[in-house]
């Protein structure tokens, strides 16, 4: 990282019980560096938080073909190697949309992974195979659902998971019973993305352009807090910080810009971070402390921002520099901070996942 101070099919693969040991090529030993080469170009990615699986991460692959893959990749950080093992690989209807693992350290809770696409699945993890558990299906009337753009699992209360769909809906699903607790009409056009900012509150963005609060002990109303100044342009990415819930962050469609909401603000951005020289196509808050925020772009780049000590909305946050910046060799498409190991951040571009100390 440096300091701004000074977008084929998979091989086939071997025998299931062999594993195989990803060696990064000289080029790709940096300091702080460390490059895993997936069979196929990269769309999600997401950190396992269990105290027994650390690095451990899950991708998913951007194929334009109904088949598609999720793959376990384990970095060891002695030894700045990937292992993978092809028992722990499994297919995936279309490209997942999202990715994330059961959201407790704890090793007695089960292992699972959830993905989102034409349906919401949970996937149980075993040491030698991966296999479906639930298939949740939000169209009662019919054996097909519109298709979900992303999903966000409560870490307060790991029975929740919130989902956003074309369908402008966003359903509240209880996966302990693994059935639909609550869906609303969430907005006049598709919702493009979801998070929890609390019990009870999640937000979501949408291609009408707005983000909207959402309490589930008033499911009738909702509150716009923010709504794109560019008009008929959507929102697409949304992350509430998990540790400061007063502060979210979101992005419109081709938009170099990051704008950061303080909820005691509506309506005004507490923040507008304009520096990526492309779109930007994901964010992602750092954990535990919430000072620091990542985003990554089709400008080939990850920047790290600085966000805290502003308390206040400020017409010159265009103007902030970058507390740290990376440059990659393609467009930047995914960010995940990890959530138990701080001080590291995985990104995704073309076929590569890479890791990130800073």
């Amino acid at each position: 990282m440096r300091s701004a101070r000074t977008k084929n099919l998979p091989s086939v693969l071997g025998f299931p019980e062999i594993v195989k040991l990803n060696m990064q090529s000289p080029s790709e030993k940096k300091a702080g560096i460390y490059t895993y080469m997936a069979q196929w170009p990269i769309s999600t990615i997401a950190w396992s938080v269990r105290h027994d699986k650390k690095s451990r991460l899950a991708i998913g692959s951007f194929l334009e073909d109904y088949s598609n893959k999720v793959e376990l990749v384990q970095f060891n950080p002695d030894t700045s190697d990937f292992t993978t093992d092809t028992r722990l690989l499994f297919d995936h209807p279309y490209a997942p949309t999202n990715l994330m693992f059961f959201p407790s350290e704890d090793p007695m809770n089960p292992d699972l992974i959830a993905t989102s696409g034409d349906y919401l699945r949970l996937w149980e993890v075993h040491d030698d195979h991966i296999e479906l558990k639930a298939l949740l299906n939000g169209n009662k009337s019919s054996e097909f659902s519109s298709a979900i753009t992303s999903f966000d699992w409560a870490d307060f209360d790991s029975r929740r998971v919130a989902t956003s769909s074309v369908d402008t809906t966003c359903i509240i699903w209880d996966i302990e019973r693994e059935v639909l607790d609550t869906q609303l009409v969430a907005h006049d056009k598709e919702v493009y993305d979801i998070s929890w900012g609390g019990f009870n509150i999640f937000a979501s963005v949408s291609g009408d352009g707005s983000v909207r609060v959402f309490d589930l002990r008033d499911k009738e109303r909702s509150t716009i807090i923010y709504e794109n100044p560019v008009r008929d342009c959507p929102l697409l990415r949304l992350e509430w910080n998990k540790a400061d819930p007063r502060l979210m962050a979101t992005v419109g469609m081709d938009s170099n810009r990051v704008v950061v909401l303080d909820i005691r603000f509506p309506t005004t951005p507490l923040l507008d971070l304009s520096k990526h020289k492309g779109s930007v196509n994901a964010i992602s808050w750092a954990p535990c402390i919430g000072r620091q925020l990542c985003s990554v772009g089709d400008d080939s780049t990850a920047l790290i921002w600085e966000v805290l000590g502003t308390e206040f909305p400020s017409e010159n946050g265009g103007n902030l520099e970058p507390l740290m910046w990376y440059g990659s060799g393609a467009e930047i498409n995914q960010v995940r901070w990890s959530s138990t190991e701080l001080d590291w951040i995985a990104i995704a571009f073309l076929n590569k996942l890479q890791l990130l100390k800073v």
